[in-house]
């Protein structure tokens, strides 16, 4: 995850080990970043493992 430096060697770094980057600025980062080409990303918190879903919607849908 690239943490707001503009480096654009650090950020092709992180694409190659993460597949892709992500920005972050402040607490802040962009939907359209973490969903980039998919609806549905899982995310890993503690022993738990967490679904967000992008519903045609546009509205986000987070479960357990």
């Amino acid at each position: 995850m690239d943490t707001g430096s503009h480096d654009g060697n650090a950020a092709a770094q992180a694409k190659s080990i993460a597949g892709r980057s992500v920005v972050v600025n402040g607490d802040r980062m962009d939907s359209k970043d973490l969903f980039a080409d998919q609806r549905e990303l899982l995310i890993t918190h503690g022993d738990d493992t967490y679904r967000l879903r992008l519903t045609f919607q546009n509205k986000l849908i987070l479960t357990k």
